[in-house]
């Protein structure tokens, strides 16, 4: 029996060698083919870089007024950023934030409650461990119908919500500090520059980065731009905003803007003019390959240097700009003071624009707001109002209303009729504001120069197909309302102008369709209109029949080798003529004859243009309107006056409309006229300096 166990355990021992002995040569044989066969392609793989591009912004175009001006600009800006590599870890991006908050100071603004609680995870990762039990633990990681990534994203959740508020307050000033800084360094992708800070970073703050840029991995100092608006309150509603370096897209607009290969830092025109001619101002980017090794990144390279945007030449005079601002300002200022005839005016519009080219000349509109810092009223621009604010315009739209009659045979130039109190049936009695009782025969020319209600309601009867008799119903046709809105659009009125800027309105269209308001929708107290809309129809009145395109940009350049100059012209706005109304020469002459007589006339309603060194010709307005503030329960009526117009008569350059709602109560100040007069006076004046100035540098 001992000999055959002896036996036995011979063999197991020479099976066990064998099994060793084949082990081994397998292993030999790998580690031959891993040193010999591939042993060159694994050293390639270990020796392998990388080369990822990347594009750092640049500033954006300037802009610059008709006559050369610079009016928003850039300003050099010192700047810390940091750049993280592919493989940077979150706790490295924290050690380099803690030595970095020893040297600059941030704003922790950007600090939310989601922030605090990653924070204090990432910081005491121990204890958050301890926050759930594991039990619970241990049941989440038993769900079969979650995946291993939605295992961990519960618990960390679960981590999240269990965070007391003692712990969170515990965070003190100091890594609030250094959170801020490290948010900041994930804002955007590896290898991206992402600003930590570029407001008013001091020489003493950069020196100290500098001298220890070789303990801070990823952090730089470099020159950064911010976009200045060079006239302060001036246009400023009209250029819109730029995003702020932390900030990067905008929510509302990142999908937008990533369709078009934006990055998420990038910084681009958020609203108005900034935003509508993003693709003119964004500059071309400066393009950076850096070669990584293991995660590292052994090199950079500039590619290309990339350039700032292109610059922008707008229509607006800026000089006439302001001076005109200046005018309403001292006007509102002057009529607001009497609150007692003006309880409720709080803004005012003009705008100015060359007839023929639809060249936006001048844009303004400003308006009483509340100051929620002080609780005190402050004026300031509302230009954007000029077309997305709507209101009743009055008898400025009688042009269109004389034109209309023309346009649809119902009144032939030169027609007469008789001026009376309208008596309908229910109603009250309808009359102009000059004849209560009387009956004035007149014709058209005398209609528009007296600003008779009257007349425009006999247009207006007209068209409806129904003959005016008093103390009867009225029964108008059904289409009334569209044959003359469908008019009035022609002229501009009640339908986008179509200007270069976003946000336009239409104004508010009356949607019942009583007789009533048909008499109303003539004599401009029923649909309401835009300041813009207004110049626009007076343009085509004054132009002889084209509805032209209103815009503010002017020409596209390159960036000026000078830096107060614009370069080499790219593009340059042309008139674009939308459509033209359906009027001869001589029914178009007719009315302009009639806004003559509105200016000089003896009994013109705007005939305070008649000294004036130039011929202007116009038409003036008041409707009656209601108003309701943010603290009132009701509205109370009140009215808009307006008056639109242009000049020379006989060889227009520049047309206006002025607009300004809520004006008075009982006595009218004539604040739409004044502004008027003043504004085409300031026209002329500056015109003729010019010319004064061109021929002294000859």
């Amino acid at each position: 029996m001992k000999k055959k166990n002896k036996k036995h355990v011979t063999i197991r021992m020479n099976y066990l060698f064998f099994a060793v002995f084949l082990l081994f040569s397998l292993l030999i044989i790998k580690l031959g083919l891993v040193q010999i066969v591939s042993g060159e392609s694994y050293k390639n793989e270990v020796e392998r870089t990388e080369g990822i591009s990347v594009k750092v912004g640049t500033p954006r175009g300037k802009i610059y007024d008709r006559n050369g001006h610079v009016i928003v600009d850039n300003k050099a800006l010192n700047a810390i950023t940091y750049t993280k590599t592919p493989t940077t870890t979150s706790q490295e991006m924290i050690k380099v934030a803690d030595r970095l908050s020893k040297f600059i100071s941030v704003d922790t603004d950007n600090i939310t409650d989601r922030h605090l609680r990653d924070f204090w995870i990432l910081k005491n990762p121990k204890k958050s461990t301890k926050l759930l039990s594991p039990k619970e633990i241990n049941a989440i990681n038993e769900a079969e119908d979650l995946s291993e990534e939605e295992k961990k994203e519960k618990v960390y959740k679960m981590q999240l919500d269990r965070i007391s508020k003692e712990a969170i307050i515990s965070i003190s000033e100091n890594e609030l500090q250094v959170l801020s800084i490290f948010i900041n360094m994930n804002t955007g992708y590896a290898l991206s520059p992402q600003i930590i800070r570029n407001k008013n970073v001091s020489v003493e703050e950069i020196s100290k980065v500098g001298e220890n840029i070789n303990k801070l991995p990823g952090v730089n100092v470099v020159t950064d731009w911010d976009r200045i608006y060079v006239h302060d309150n001036t246009l400023r509603s009209i250029f819109g905003n730029v995003s702020s370096a932390k900030d990067g897209l905008p929510k509302e607009l990142k999908a937008n803007y990533q369709v078009q290969g934006y990055s998420l830092n990038d910084r681009v025109g958020k609203s108005y003019l900034e935003y509508q001619y993003e693709d003119i101002l964004q500059g071309q980017k400066k393009k950076i390959e850096n070669t990584i090794k293991d995660g590292a990144v052994i090199e950079s390279r500039i590619v290309s240097e990339g350039t700032r945007g292109k610059d922008l030449v707008l229509t607006i005079d800026m000089k006439l700009q302001k001076e005109i601002e200046k005018i309403v300002e001292e006007e509102l200022a002057s009529q607001v003071k009497k609150s007692g005839q003006s309880p409720y005016l709080d803004r005012a519009f003009v705008v100015m624009m060359d007839p023929f080219t639809g060249e936006i000349l001048s844009m303004v509109g400003k308006k009483y707001e509340k100051n929620n810092e002080t609780g005190k009223y402050e004026l300031n621009d509302y230009s954007l109002g000029t077309f997305t604010s709507s209101y009743e315009a009055g008898s400025a739209v009688k042009g269109a209303t004389v034109l209309t009659g023309y346009m649809t045979n119902n009144l032939y130039p030169g027609e007469r009729m008789i001026d009376e109190p309208i008596y309908i049936r229910g109603t009250k009695p309808k009359t102009s504001w000059f004849n209560k009782y009387q009956k004035i025969d007149m014709s058209d020319l005398l209609a528009l120069e007296r600003s008779s209600n009257s007349y425009m309601w006999k247009i207006a009867f007209r068209i409806g197909g129904d003959n005016y008799v008093p103390n009867e119903a009225v029964d108008f046709t059904s289409d009334s309302f569209d044959i003359i809105r469908n008019n009035f659009n022609k002229f501009g009125l009640g339908v986008p102008t179509g200007i270069d800027l976003p946000g336009e309105v239409s104004g508010f269209q009356g949607k019942e369709k009583k007789p009533g308001y048909l008499l109303d929708l003539v004599i401009g107290q029923y649909d309401t209109y835009t300041p813009m809309q207004l110049a626009q129809y007076v343009s085509t009145i004054a132009n002889g029949g084209n509805r032209i395109k209103p815009h503010i940009m002017k020409e596209i350049r390159n960036p000026g080798e000078s830096i107060d100059e614009a370069g080499t012209l790219l593009y340059e706005s042309k008139p674009e003529i939308l459509n033209r109304i359906d009027a001869s020469p001589e029914e178009i002459r007719q009315v302009q004859k009639g806004f003559y007589r509105v200016t000089h006339g003896s009994q013109g309603t705007a005939n305070n243009f008649k000294s004036a060194p130039y011929e202007a010709a116009a038409k003036s307005g008041t409707a009656e309107a209601f108003y309701k503030g943010p603290e009132m329960d009701k509205a109370v009526p009140t009215y808009n006056t307006s008056l639109v117009g242009y000049a020379p008569f006989d060889s227009p350059e520049v047309a206006i409309s002025v607009l300004v709602p809520w004006s008075h109560q009982n006595h009218d100040p004539y604040i739409n006229k004044t502004i008027s007069k003043r504004v085409m006076d300031k026209y002329f004046e500056l015109k003729k300096e010019r010319y004064r100035n061109s021929r002294q540098s000859e």
